[in-house]
């Protein structure tokens, strides 16, 4: 979200130096981007290893708070892993949380460990809350191992190839189920020619289950589709106005360009992907994130 809609990016360095980059490629759903500078004699980051954390580790953050505060160092520990949290965009990602200073501006700024290591990339902050109360140092980071893969997959080739079935969800709301609704992530729209399409899920379908496993969550889904490659057939558990179906869907294969991203947000701002009416008003929560 740091170079989103930009027309230009400029990196500095410690030293004061400021070199004109180039946009290598991005992956919107992990909020993810390579840039590259042509330069000589810079010392690049060691990427560590975020599964290796543990509750409690100590961390450093190192940013650039409120856009004007360049090059600033914040301590703390790990607070929290795989922190299920909603953006501000709707999309869900697992984060690791942490108790270090994190800020508008911090974004994309690493998060170390004591070994000098990146084991993650500092995206989001909790700034308010429903009940009015303060908030101090709840910050989140990506965890770099979530994100390698794709980060050398646009370094490689220049872009994204990712599984893909094609659908927007939203979870189950408790007053739903109240009414009689299972638990599960209901479909909100399905893209045109996709393989959820192909396989004929519906709009309003709630997925209750993928390969005999239960989904209640976004994220439940999401980790199944992700870790499954092209080709893969998904056996997914519906239900649909009353009754229970077996839908088999195979997943597709998604390459996400910065081309290819600018012509889909052509297509939402001209109407044209199938959302559709909701008929059942706010009781499905908040929208999930785009699969792909």
């Amino acid at each position: 979200h740091v170079i989103e809609d930009s027309q230009s990016v400029t990196v500095s360095t410690y030293d004061g130096a400021s070199y004109d980059a180039s946009i290598v490629g991005f992956d919107q759903s992990s909020d993810i981007a390579v840039l590259k500078v042509d330069a000589e004699g810079l010392s690049p980051a060691v990427l560590g290893k975020s599964g290796h954390l543990s509750v409690g580790d100590q961390v450093v953050a190192i940013g650039n708070p409120l856009g004007e505060l360049t090059f600033t160092m914040t301590q703390g520990i790990v607070s929290a892993l795989d922190r299920d949290v909603t953006l501000s965009s709707g999309s869900s990602m697992k984060l690791i949380q942490t108790d270090c200073a994190i800020n508008s501006g911090n974004s994309g700024g690493a998060l170390f460990n004591m070994y000098g290591e990146v084991v993650g990339i500092t995206n989001a902050k909790f700034s308010s809350s429903s009940s009015g109360a303060s908030i101090d140092n709840i910050g989140f980071a990506i965890p770099i191992d979530s994100v390698r893969g794709i980060i050398e997959s646009i370094i490689e080739k220049g872009y994204v190839s990712k599984p893909y079935i094609g659908v927007t969800i939203a979870p189950v709301s408790e007053e739903s189920k109240s009414y009689g609704l299972p638990a599960g992530v209901a479909i909100q729209s399905i893209v045109d020619g996709s393989p959820a399409a192909e396989a004929g899920l519906q709009v309003y379908d709630i997925i209750t289950a993928v390969n005999g496993t239960p989904v209640a969550a976004n994220s439940d889904l999401t980790e199944v589709v992700s870790s499954s490659l092209p080709g893969d057939v998904l056996e997914f558990e519906v239900y649909r106005q009353g009754e229970t179906l077996k839908i088999s869907v195979t997943v597709g294969e998604k390459i996400q360009t910065p081309e290819s991203v600018a012509a889909e947000k052509e297509t939402v701002q001209n109407g044209q992907r199938n959302n559709g009416s909701n008929p059942f008003g706010d009781i499905f929560g908040s929208f999930g994130s785009f699969f792909g």
